[in-house]
């Protein structure tokens, strides 16, 4: 069975997309986002598909996505915010090196602004913002192996957490036979 060698959740603003593609590079593995693949499926943007199909539309989506880059995808994927919603897309979680990126309020404030295109939360960002946490953290916590808190973080900090937490090794170690030092 293939494997992500890393799955990225967590809210809006935690990071997902810009650590994920770090921790790709670090490792030397190509970097897949679910969302994205859902916007290439539909054809228009998550919000679009939000208004003009309904969110239960956009939830089937987003689960046949994450299920066909879960079964064919080596390397490192981020899923979207809600994925983890879903019970089925939970279920195939399970036992994978999934890495909770946990964000507080001000700091996704910060790297995204809550007034971009993000439907769940169109109205009261901020109100809407904890509301989901509410929610969604006992279930991001549910099906990680590892939670890595990102406030205070760079992006590149965080790729290296997540690489220490799950014993990864970068590129440039694998390309290195196993017990052989480089010597200077």
């Amino acid at each position: 069975m293939t494997a992500p060698v890393a799955v990225l959740v967590g809210p809006p603003g935690a990071g997902k997309s810009t650590v994920g593609e770090l921790l790709a590079d670090r490792l030397g593995v190509g970097y897949r986002d679910t969302d994205a693949d859902i916007v290439a499926t539909a054809g228009k943007p998550i919000s679009e598909i939000f208004i003009e199909d309904g969110e239960p539309h956009f939830r089937a989506l987003e689960r046949e996505a994450v299920r066909a880059a879960l079964e064919t995808h080596t390397g490192v994927l981020s899923l979207g915010g809600g994925a983890i919603m879903d019970g089925e897309t939970r279920k195939l979680l399970t036992g994978l090196p999934v890495v909770f990126l946990d964000v507080e309020l001000a700091d996704a404030v910060k790297r995204v602004g809550l007034d971009a295109p993000r439907p769940l939360l169109a109205v009261n960002p901020r109100k809407q913002w904890r509301e989901l946490m509410e929610r969604r953290r006992p279930l991001y916590t549910e099906v990680a192996r590892a939670v890595i808190a990102t406030g205070e973080r760079t992006p590149e900090d965080v790729a290296a957490a997540i690489v220490d937490a799950l014993e990864l090794r970068p590129a440039a170690d694998a390309a290195r036979p196993a017990g052989r030092e480089e010597q200077a």
